[in-house]
């Protein structure tokens, strides 16, 4: 159940509305966000140069593996999101799924180490992204699923938050704690009021009339909905305590035409004041995915930033701004943008020390390629050398069209295993596949 308050209201863009005609399709999740791509700007001031090379040249970094049920038939993948997690706390890491094709989210449980089984948790319009958290505070984990309840664009109001609840024996109940809201993109848990229980931010993407948000808990599964600013695009909203003041603050990805990202302040009296952190002046500079990272190790949280939206409606090669990029937090909510390589249609960027050397790397997947070229990488590592230069290395060039990646130890080794899933929107249809974990040796 959910009660909507409007009364935190955060203000628009710094620009205008921008009323560009759609001539193409795209898909709007946590990572498939719509976005109108063409014309290129400048480097953002503070930005530094690319030290990444342009080899695509594979490295044995990690093995890729199938794993869960196989496309069927003629079956063209659309994996939204993956999470690694040990959802039975058996001791061996499991995946959860988020297939907006077949409309579930599933569990790829393994067991005995190295057999994966996968099966239906609950089915779920859209699902956009999964959080394994114990929601409830019983002591098992429960998913957060944040759901589209369409996959492309659509105004309309058609979107929820839902808590699956485990009943401690994988058996789950599903909560819908915000329905029929714009699509939801992306929710997290946390105590964001700091009443001691889980509250929830939440990105809206929407499509022209999106809206980032927190649901606050009441109780007894109802939910009070804030909305803190109304524009369309919202990808990801992430609870952080941005200016080291002891609160959860919430940062968001806006997309479409306002490529911009936004802290919303906690006040600690339940208010969230509205902070521009960066913006691009190109309104179609395709923001993608947000991840939060101490990239630089030096105790607070930047942010690690994907331009690579650009679906079958670009073609490949014909956006030389995108790439991966992080911006380093020099306090009093300042952020300094570091772009770490150019990169048409990377996204999902995920940092762990990748290597063993003890500093913090990046892997990204690509969404959109080349594909007609072999060599095309579609999961890369950035590696640090320490001092905050990366090299590009191309991990695997199949399958393609990957959306999502998650890290975690799924062989037992210590070392960080991968996984990816696949969204096969867009052709070619060669190298398909639904879901892959990439382990380490």
């Amino acid at each position: 159940m959910v009660l909507r308050s409007w009364s935190v209201l955060g203000p628009g863009s710094v620009r205008g509305p921008w009323f560009l005609v759609r001539l193409f399709l795209a898909i709007a999740t946590t990572a498939v966000s719509v976005t109108a791509c063409g014309g290129g700007e400048p480097a953002p001031a503070g930005t530094t140069p690319s030290t990444a090379p342009t080899s695509t040249q594979t490295t044995p970094l990690l093995t890729a593996r199938p794993i869960g049920n196989p496309p069927k038939g003629d079956e063209r993948p659309q994996i939204a999101n993956v999470a690694i997690a040990d959802l039975d706390r058996d001791g061996l890491n499991d995946v959860i799924v988020c297939d907006a094709l077949r409309g579930v989210v599933g569990w790829i449980r393994q067991a005995p180490r190295g057999t994966y089984t996968e099966q239906t948790i609950a089915g779920v319009a859209a699902p956009a992204h999964v959080e394994v958290v114990d929601f409830d505070k019983d002591g098992d984990l429960d998913l957060l699923v944040a759901a589209l309840g369409f996959l492309f664009p659509n105004n309309n109001r058609v979107g929820s938050v839902i808590v699956l609840e485990n009943d401690g024996h994988q058996k789950f109940s599903s909560h819908y704690i915000a329905d029929r809201v714009a699509r939801v993109a992306d929710a997290r848990a946390a105590d964001l009021d700091g009443d001691g229980d889980l509250d929830v931010a939440v990105a809206g993407f929407g499509y022209d009339d999106g809206e980032t948000s927190w649901l606050e808990n009441k109780g007894q599964w109802k939910f009070e909905q804030h909305v803190l600013q109304r524009l369309s695009g919202a990808i990801n909203a992430l609870p952080v305590d941005l200016n080291a003041d002891g609160r959860l603050d919430i940062v968001a990805l806006i997309s479409q035409e306002w490529e911009e990202i936004w802290g919303f302040i906690n006040d600690g009296k339940g208010g969230f004041a509205p902070r521009m952190l960066w913006g691009s002046t190109n309104p179609d500079f395709g923001s993608s995915w947000l991840s939060l990272a101490d990239l630089d190790r030096d105790g607070d949280p930047d942010l690690l930033y994907a331009n690579g939206d650009a679906f079958e409606y670009a073609p490949p090669n014909s956006r030389p701004w995108q790439g991966i990029q992080w911006l380093e937090n020099r306090g009093n909510l300042m952020f300094e943008f570091h772009r770490i390589v150019d990169f048409q249609g990377g996204t999902s960027p995920e940092a762990a020390d990748l290597d063993g050397d003890g500093d913090l790397d990046v892997l990204f997947v690509a969404s959109n390629s080349d594909w007609d070229n072999p060599k095309s990488p579609s999961l890369v590592w950035l590696e640090n050398d320490g001092k905050m230069r990366f090299t590009m290395h191309g991990i695997g060039t199949a399958p393609t069209h990957l959306l999502t990646v998650a890290i975690g130890d799924l062989n037992g080794t210590g070392g960080p295993d991968a996984v990816t899933g696949g969204m096969h929107i867009s052709r070619p249809y060669d190298r398909i596949g639904r879901i892959t974990a990439w382990l380490s040796k």
